[in-house]
């Protein structure tokens, strides 16, 4: 991918955290990855969305080291290139503070599959991590955010489970681009908003049936997909 490109990708999905409602202030933030040539694109530390432009994207390589940019990458990078490292398959990476799924965070809880709309976009309860650890907070900390999700997926498939809650801080999502992670974060503060709703109604809800979530998760994702045009 041209790097031009890339940034100004990245740039127009960081607006779109705006336009889903999914930030305020500047609570968050989308990278993409260039595979190829070993860059990452991520939105700059601390920078207001609204005056933000595409220039102010930052590049970075694989270790962190700026390669192109005037500004700090955001604080969140050591863990974006965590996961990237992790999940081969990832081209795209979100981070938000969307409060229906940092309040399932906040309880330290993941989301139980309650119905069909959670299961056309995770393949079973959306994963909560551990809390890090005094010393994993202490040192290298943002790195340390991206080991624990890394850990939480020793027995999940990242393609499966495009996102994930860090207890007591919020959401992450990703996709084999930022656009699709993107997506996968409304997606997910729309399944944590049903969730709660949920169990509002009816404190003892039960998952849906797993033949039912597998027929919806298995119509849109793999080899059987018929959902949508070809």
């Amino acid at each position: 991918m041209d790097l031009t490109a890339l940034k100004n990708d990245v740039f127009r999905r960081n607006l779109e955290l705006v336009e889903h409602g999914l930030v305020v202030l500047t609570w968050g933030n989308v990278s993409g990855i260039d595979r190829e040539a070993g860059l990452v694109a991520i939105k700059p530390s601390g920078v207001p969305y609204a005056g933000m432009t595409a220039e102010d994207v930052v590049v970075v390589d694989l270790e962190g080291k700026v390669v192109e940019g005037r500004l700090r990458p955001s604080s969140d990078l050591p863990t974006h290139l965590a996961l990237y490292r992790a999940f081969p398959s990832v081209g795209g990476i979100v981070h938000t503070h969307s409060p229906k799924a940092v309040a399932w965070a906040q309880a330290r809880r993941g989301i139980p599959a309650f119905g069909t709309t959670h299961a056309d976009h995770f393949h079973g309860a959306v994963p909560c991590t551990r809390e890090l650890t005094p010393a994993e907070v202490a040192e290298d900390y943002e790195r340390n955010t991206g080991l624990v999700i890394e850990e939480r997926f020793h027995d999940l498939d990242a393609e499966a489970f495009p996102g994930v809650l860090v207890a007591g801080h919020g959401p992450f999502t990703w996709g084999p681009t930022p656009r699709k992670a993107v997506e996968n974060a409304v997606a997910l503060e729309q399944i944590a908003a049903m969730a709660l709703d949920t169990l509002r109604l009816d404190p003892d809800a039960e998952p849906a049936p797993s033949y039912v979530l597998d027929k919806h998760y298995f119509r849109k994702h793999g080899p059987g997909a018929y959902y949508g045009q070809k």
